[in-house]
């Protein structure tokens, strides 16, 4: 199994192998173009958006400063809202489903490590190794259709959001939420069901 594969398995991989860097430095580059476009150069950001992201649906907007790892792991809709200051670390796939809104500083994260400490670093780990001095591994996050992502949420690795659900400001996903549901705080839990008189 390549580090790639193990990767996007849920496996410990090695996060600096070379397909990671180049990755990085791909994502890199575009953002920085990304960040140096006027607010008004909509059709050039859009073309930057489709070569950063896995998919780009249409009337996708994507505010400033925005950070990812790869860019190629996200894959979003149609009619998408991201506001400013958001962070997706995709290491693994980020899926974000259409006529979806996420409010300013939403970090959204696939990496994460063991909770162990004897899982978690490398046995006998010495800088000539080779090798980095601690296990990663990441997980897919999914935000279905129609949800809203209030500012400054946090959405943790292995999360999935059911379509038509919001989640508070400010909120820690930890779990899964169903769909059609008012989810808030931290840890995140469902307060009520809505949407019920569709």
């Amino acid at each position: 199994m390549t580090e790639l594969e193990k990767c996007l398995a849920g496996q410990n991989y090695d996060c600096h192998n070379e397909i990671f860097l180049s990755y990085k430095k791909e994502a890199r580059d575009l953002l920085q173009q990304y960040h140096s476009l006027a607010y008004d150069k909509k059709r050039e950001k859009y073309d930057i958006l489709g070569k950063l992201f896995g998919k780009v649906g249409t009337n996708v907007s994507v505010g400033i400063p925005f950070l990812c790892d790869y860019g190629r792991n996200i894959e979003i809709g149609n009619n998408v809202s991201i506001n400013m200051n958001c962070t997706f670390v995709d290491c693994n796939k980020i899926s974000i489903g259409n006529n979806v809104l996420i409010a300013s500083n939403v970090q959204i994260y696939t990496a994460t490590h063991p909770i162990e400490l004897k899982e978690r670093l490398t046995p006998d780990w010495n800088p000539e190794s080779g090798e980095y001095f601690c296990r990663t591994f990441a997980l897919p996050v999914t935000i279905g259709n129609g949800c809203w992502i209030g500012g400054g949420a946090i959405i943790l690795p292995g999360v999935s959001i059911g379509d038509g659900s919001v989640i508070g400001a400010g909120s820690v996903v930890t779990k899964n939420i169903p769909e059609n549901s008012l989810a808030v705080g931290n840890p995140c839990r469902v307060i009520r069901k809505i949407n019920e008189n569709r």
